[in-house]
């Protein structure tokens, strides 16, 4: 009994999912997770619409691709970060696919209590291994945002930011950005 061999994952496990929970592959494995909380969706849209600018020249310095959940196909590994861009000279044109096997230049993981292990452990590995540039962890319990640069196949953090403040933190450190407005008021609990 004790010699069974557990099969790795498929593609087609993660798209036989519920639409209740959100699935990832991770070198062969399914890592299933319930779908995340308000706070985690406000500090999400209120991020990709300051970064916006970025994206549109007219708006900002422009220079980026952003998408909101994007499906990231890495060997056996499939993952949806809660943002990610991409350097216009690196991906000049956005195709019209359902999964991006270019790694993002920047990848922002919003943190909740039931996916933080992963996003600081297997996930953050896996950015730095396939050549993510700067990876944000923000965490809105906490109200913080750690910034981190990728040397080589680890990462090395560029700060730590907490609070209501107004930052600059790389790479896009061409705008200040009021962290506050990341933040949700106090939410009632269900």
């Amino acid at each position: 009994m004790g010699n069974e061999t557990k099969r790795p994952a498929t593609y087609e496990d993660l798209l036989a999912l519920p639409d209740h929970v959100v699935g990832q592959l991770i070198d062969g494995e399914l890592i299933v997770m319930p779908r995340p909380a308000s706070p985690h969706g406000i500090a999400s849209y209120a991020l990709g619409s300051r970064l916006y600018g970025f994206q549109d020249s007219d708006e900002g310095p422009g220079g980026w691709w952003f998408i909101a959940e994007p499906e990231l196909h890495f060997g056996k590994s499939v993952v949806i970060p809660d943002l990610a861009g991409w350097r216009r000279e690196r991906m000049p044109r956005l195709a019209r696919v359902p999964y991006h096997t270019l790694a993002p230049d920047w990848v922002c993981e919003l943190l909740s209590p039931s996916t933080a292990s992963l996003d600081r452990g297997r996930k953050k590995d896996l950015y730095a291994r396939e050549g993510v540039g700067h990876l944000w962890l923000v965490d809105p319990d906490t109200r913080t945002l750690e910034v981190f640069l990728r040397q080589g196949d680890s990462w090395e953090k560029r700060g730590w930011h907490s609070g209501e403040g107004r930052i600059r933190a790389e790479p896009f450190e061409a705008i200040e950005l009021n962290l506050g407005a990341l933040w949700p008021p106090e939410l009632e609990a269900p």
